[in-house]
C-alpha cells in the first residue's frame, strides 16, 4: 500500500530542484499533493466553430493551420509567431509572443486543438498564446475540463497535473476516507475516492461539484470535530466550583442598570463556573458595549467566594484604565484592586507580590508583568484577559498556569459572525453582547475624496476650537516610492498638519516606536494635552479618550470593514457628538460599496457579516496565529450552512466517542491530528 507521506521528489518528473518549488507552496508529501486543489477550472470540454465565438469567449476550436507560422523580431527581448487556422466556419489569426518554439510546433496542413480568448475586431477574428495541441494528441490539455493550479517559479501547469496525476494512481487504495459511514450517508455525500479524482480531473460538471460539496464538508466536518473534541477534554477537566451568589447585589450597587445582553453574558459564565468544570468564555461585544461590566461581575463573584482574580490587558495605559474602572466598581464593595506592570516601582514590585502571594489583594490588574516567574497567587480562580487577539495563546496559558485550573475569561471588542467565532476561537464557548448601553452615542461616518480637504480642515478647526480632539490614522509610518498609489504616511502627515495648523498640538504614535515612547505619547492625548493625534493602526486598540469627537482615516481602502469600525470606535466615547471621515480616492467599484457600508450602520456584526463575504476570513486579526488550519475548499464566509450541518454532525460523533477511539474513527483521529501537528502551541 502506498504512504500518504512519500515526498512528492519522487515522483517521476519531479525531482529535487521541482519539488523544492512545490515545498514553497505548502505540498511536501502526495497526501499534501492530492490535497491541493485546484483554483479554477477552465472548460475544453466544448468545441466551437470559429465564426460562433463570441467576442472575449474562452473557446475550443478545431482548426486547420492553414499557412507557414512566420516568426518576426520586433524588437531585443520580443518577438512574434503568427499564424493564421481555418474550419468550415471561418478564419482565425493568431500570435504567440516569445514562443519561438511554436514555429516549428506548428505544422502548415496539419488539423490542431486551440484553446485561448477570442477577440474580434471588425471582421477580424484573433487569438493570442492559445494553448495547442494535435487533435489526435493524448496529451488530455484540451476536450476535458482543466484544473488551473497555484505555481511557483520552476512549475508550470501540466507538471503539477502530471504530478497529482501520479500521486491519485499511487494512492488510489490507500485514501482513507475520514467521513464515519453513517455520517457521509445521511448527508448524502460522494465517497472520498471519487470525491478527489473530480476534484483535480472532474469529468462534467456535476461531477466537480458533487465532488467539492463532498470536500467542503469533509474540511468543516474534521475541524468541528478537532475543536469539539478539545473543548471536551477541558469540559472534563476539574475546575473551581463556585457558589453563583445572587447577581442583583452586585448590579444594584451600579449606578446605572445593565443591559439584558450583559445580565445575559454574566448568567452564561457563572453556569460555567459553579459547574465543577473549567469555563473557558469568550466574551464577544462590538466597541462600547460593556463587557467589562461583565468582567467585574465575575470578578466580584470570584471574591465572594474567597479566591483571587486576575485581569491582563495588552498595555500599561489600558491597564491604568481598567484599574480606575474596576476600582470604581468594586472598591466600594470591599475588594482591594491593584495594579502591577513593567514600569511599577521595585519596592511597590515587592510589596504586590508579597500581598498576592499571601492573598491580600483581590483583584490584580496587569500586564506582561503578570506572568513574571516570581509572581505568585494565592487561591487564583478567574483569569480575564482583554483584547484577547493581541495576546498569543502561550502568553494566556501562562498566566492561566499561575493557578490551579482556574477559570478563564477572553474578551474581544473584534465583532465577527458567531460561527467564524466558533473556528478562531476554538474551543471557547461564546457569549454575545449585542445591544448598547443607554446613552451611547451613534458616530456619524463619511466616506468623501481629496477634494472635500478644505472643508475637513475647516471641520477640524472648529472642533479644536470647541475643545475637542482629534485622531488621524495612515495606512503606513513613512513614505514609500515603491507603490503605484501614494499613501498618506503617518510621520509626513503629521508635519504636514503641525504646517496647517501651527496653533495646535499635534503628535504622531506608530509600532516602530519603542513600547515606552508610544505609551507616552498616548498618555498624554488622553490627558488632553495633545490636540491631533496622527498614527498608524496602533490606536486601534488603545485607552479612551472621551473628549475624542473625529476619526479621520485617509486612504480607507486599504483597511478591512471590521478595522475601519474597529477604529471608529475610539470616538463616540464621551458625551460630545463623535463624526468618522474615511477619506480615499478610490474609484473601485467594490472600494465604495465596501465604504458605503461603513456609513450606512454602526452594527459591527453586521459590518463583520460584511468583511467576512467580501474579504474572507483571513483577514480577521490574522486568524493563521491562532491556530486556524487553512482550508482548501471551504469558504467561511461562503460556507456557512454548510459549517452547521458538519458541526451538528460533529456533535453526534463526539458524543458516542469523545476521544474517537472507536476503529471506525482512526482515520478521523488521524487526520486531526495531521491537520493540527504544527499548530500544536495554538491550541493548548
Amino acid at each position: 500500500m502506498a504512504d500518504l507521506n512519500t515526498d512528492v521528489r519522487y515522483l517521476k518528473g519531479i525531482g529535487e530542484k521541482k519539488a523544492l518549488s512545490l515545498n514553497r507552496l505548502g505540498v511536501f508529501s502526495l497526501c499534501d499533493l492530492i490535497s491541493f486543489f485546484p483554483r479554477r477550472y477552465e472548460d475544453r470540454s466544448v468545441f466551437k466553430p470559429i465564426m460562433l465565438a463570441e467576442n472575449g469567449e474562452s473557446v475550443c476550436i478545431r482548426a486547420l493551420v492553414a499557412d507557414t507560422p512566420r516568426l518576426s523580431r520586433i524588437r531585443r527581448g520580443l518577438d512574434i509567431v503568427r499564424l493564421r487556422a481555418v474550419d468550415d466556419s471561418g478564419s482565425v489569426d493568431i500570435s504567440y509572443f516569445n514562443q519561438s518554439y511554436v514555429k516549428d510546433s506548428l505544422v502548415r496542413g496539419e488539423s490542431y486543438v486551440f484553446y485561448g480568448k477570442m477577440e474580434i475586431n471588425g471582421h477580424r477574428r484573433s487569438m493570442t498564446n492559445p494553448v495547442f495541441e494535435r487533435e489526435d494528441s493524448d496529451r488530455g490539455v484540451t476536450g476535458r475540463i482543466v484544473p488551473v493550479y497555484r505555481l511557483a517559479e520552476g512549475l508550470n501547469q501540466r507538471t503539477v497535473s502530471q504530478a497529482v496525476r501520479q500521486s491519485l494512481d499511487i494512492c488510489s487504495g490507500a485514501l482513507p476516507d475520514v467521513l464515519p459511514e453513517e455520517v457521509r450517508v445521511r448527508c448524502s455525500l460522494a465517497q472520498a475516492g471519487y470525491a478527489y479524482e473530480n476534484i483535480h480531473f472532474p469529468a462534467d460538471f456535476g461531477a466537480l461539484e458533487l465532488a467539492r460539496r463532498r470536500l467542503i464538508f469533509e474540511e468543516l466536518f474534521v475541524l468541528a470535530c478537532a475543536l469539539g473534541r478539545m473543548r471536551g477534554e477541558r469540559t472534563r477537566c476539574g475546575g473551581i466550583r463556585l457558589r453563583a451568589y445572587d447577581t442583583e447585589e452586585f448590579f444594584s450597587s451600579l449606578p446605572f442598570s445593565p443591559t439584558g445582553a450583559q445580565r445575559r453574558a454574566v448568567g452564561e459564565a457563572l453556569r460555567d463556573m459553579s459547574s465543577g468544570a473549567v469555563m473557558n468564555r469568550l466574551v464577544q461585544g462590538d466597541v462600547g458595549s460593556g463587557k467589562t461590566l461583565v468582567a467585574a461581575a465575575l470578578l466580584w463573584q470570584v471574591w465572594k467566594n474567597g479566591y483571587t482574580g486576575a485581569f491582563m490587558a495588552p498595555t500599561e495605559i489600558l491597564a491604568e484604565q481598567h484599574l480606575l474602572t474596576f476600582r470604581s466598581l468594586l472598591a466600594p464593595l470591599g475588594l482591594r484592586v491593584e495594579k502591577l506592570t513593567g514600569s511599577t516601582g521595585a519596592k511597590e514590585k515587592r510589596e504586590l507580590k508579597e500581598a498576592l502571594k499571601n492573598g491580600e489583594i483581590d483583584l490584580i490588574v496587569g500586564t506582561h508583568a503578570l506572568l513574571s516567574a516570581d509572581v505568585e497567587y494565592a487561591r487564583l480562580a478567574l483569569v480575564v484577559t482583554d483584547e484577547q487577539h493581541r495576546f498569543g495563546v502561550s502568553q494566556r496559558s501562562a498566566l492561566i498556569g499561575k493557578g490551579a485550573d482556574p477559570h478563564v475569561l477572553v474578551m474581544s471588542a473584534t465583532p465577527i459572525p458567531r460561527t467564524l467565532a466558533l473556528i478562531i476561537y476554538g474551543d471557547l464557548d461564546v457569549s454575545v453582547i449585542d445591544e448598547l448601553p443607554p446613552g451611547r452615542q451613534r458616530v456619524d461616518t463619511f466616506a468623501v475624496d481629496e477634494s472635500y480637504r478644505a472643508r475637513l480642515n475647516g471641520f477640524i478647526r472648529r472642533l479644536t476650537g470647541e475643545g475637542r480632539q482629534v485622531f488621524v490614522v495612515c495606512p503606513m509610518v513613512e513614505e514609500s516610492d515603491t507603490l503605484p498609489v501614494p499613501l498618506k504616511s503617518a510621520e509626513e502627515h503629521a508635519q504636514e498638519l503641525q504646517r496647517q495648523f501651527p496653533e495646535l498640538r499635534v503628535a504622531c504614535v506608530h509600532g516602530r516606536m519603542k513600547a515606552r515612547d508610544k505609551e507616552r505619547v498616548m498618555a498624554q492625548f488622553a490627558a488632553g494635552e495633545t490636540d491631533i493625534l496622527v498614527s498608524t493602526t496602533v490606536i486601534e486598540v488603545g485607552v479612551d479618550v472621551p473628549n475624542a469627537a473625529l476619526m479621520i482615516v485617509e486612504n480607507a481602502e486599504r483597511f478591512g470593514l471590521s478595522q475601519l469600525h474597529q477604529l471608529r470606535g475610539r470616538v463616540g466615547r464621551g458625551q460630545h457628538k463623535s463624526w468618522c471621515i474615511l477619506v480615499s480616492d478610490s474609484d473601485n467599484e467594490e472600494t465604495r460599496a465596501r465604504l458605503d457600508i461603513m456609513t450606512k450602520t454602526n452594527d459591527g456584526f453586521k459590518i463583520s457579516e460584511e468583511d467576512l463575504r467580501l474579504r474572507g476570513p483571513g483577514d480577521f486579526f490574522g486568524s493563521r496565529q491562532h491556530g486556524l488550519p487553512e482550508m482548501h475548499v471551504a469558504d467561511l464566509g461562503a460556507d456557512v450552512n454548510v459549517l452547521r450541518r458538519a458541526q451538528e454532525e460533529a456533535q453526534l460523533v463526539l458524543a458516542a466517542d469523545p476521544a474517537l477511539e472507536a476503529p471506525q474513527n482512526a482515520a478521523l483521529r488521524e487526520k486531526i491530528d495531521r491537520l493540527f501537528q504544527s499548530s500544536t502551541d495554538s491550541f493548548n
